[in-house]
């Protein structure tokens, strides 16, 4: 079997990212997994730098898309991460590996207020348009995870489809106030990191996309507002540093399902990896079912 196609964790996800840091001639030993995700992203020692490991090799075009926006934002003045300056990204043992500048060295994530800050700053901006951002489309990949991902029961499964096929017509039928312009694509204090002088950046530019510009505001609304991961005066916070407040949009509840809808579809590709998730996963299921609360959800 192609490394590329067996499921990302912390071992697979080391042996690309030797291979891609041997190819630029970094030294990745001692590599220390800061987290997996998405991708799985490390730190080295040896150098300033944090890599990241896309799961797969059809992943190459949006880590190249992302290593484009790092470097359109920092020309447009946003405050963002900085691929190294080497070529890349880097396909290895099937996966894709991007370089990045290291910003600090712990994760000293930032504020409501500087990630509302942030985004007044980038949903000011037109993106230019040779950097081909893609439409946001909420389902694309979690579509795929219902049906590719292994270990998923064929209950759940059923279960999930369906609730795609309600979720995306309920989409399809909201009516956006905001100016339609480049968006993060998954906007929340944890991709937000202060570096070493104290100053905000953005993290984690690989799902930026064009769209409603809801769509970045509606994960810190729901953090406060369903799970309580941020305090009442941390929410009014975020909404003063950018002028709207989305939990008064009428749309706000149908774009709060979608999104607590994808966070029970990201939580499955790593599930049969991990026991804690897998855990979560099922705590999350439950919750979709019964029309329950999350407050007990856990970040991840």
């Amino acid at each position: 079997m192609d490394a590329g196609s067996a499921a990302l964790n912390p071992d697979n996800a080391r042996a690309a990212l030797a291979i891609a840091c041997r190819t630029v001639g970094v030294d990745a030993v001692g590599a220390v997994l800061i987290r997996l995700g998405e991708n799985a992203v490390f730190r080295l020692q040896a150098a300033p730098i944090v890599a990241r490991v896309g799961r797969s090799a059809d992943r190459l075009s949006d880590a190249e898309r992302e290593v484009r926006v790092a470097r359109w934002l920092e020309q447009a003045g946003v405050p963002a991460i900085r691929p190294l300056d080497v070529a890349q990204p880097i396909e290895a043992d099937g996966r894709v590996v991007t370089l990045w500048e290291s910003a600090s060295d712990e994760e000293d994530y930032g504020s409501t207020a500087q990630l509302g800050t942030l985004l007044r700053q980038l949903h000011r901006l037109d993106a230019p348009a040779d950097l081909r951002l893609p439409p946001v489309e909420p389902f694309g990949r979690a579509l795929r995870r219902i049906e590719d991902v292994s270990g998923l029961s064929a209950e759940d499964r059923s279960f999930l489809r369906q609730r795609a096929d309600a979720l995306t017509a309920e989409y399809a039928g909201l009516t956006f106030v905001l100016p339609a312009g480049p968006v993060h694509g998954d906007a929340n204090v944890g991709n937000v990191i202060r570096d070493r002088n104290g100053r905000a950046l953005f993290l984690d530019l690989d799902g930026f996309a064009s769209g409603a510009r809801e769509w970045d505001l509606i994960l810190t609304a729901i953090y406060y507002d369903r799970f309580g991961w941020h305090t009442g005066a941390e929410y009014r916070d975020f909404v003063d540093a950018y002028g709207y407040d989305v939990m008064k949009w009428p749309g706000y509840q149908i774009l709060r399902d979608v999104r607590e809808f994808l966070m029970v579809t990201w939580l499955v590709q790593n599930a049969a990896e991990d026991t804690t998730v897998a855990r979560e996963f099922a705590k999350r299921m439950q919750t979709l079912r019964t029309g329950g609360s999350p407050r007990d959800w856990k970040p991840f």
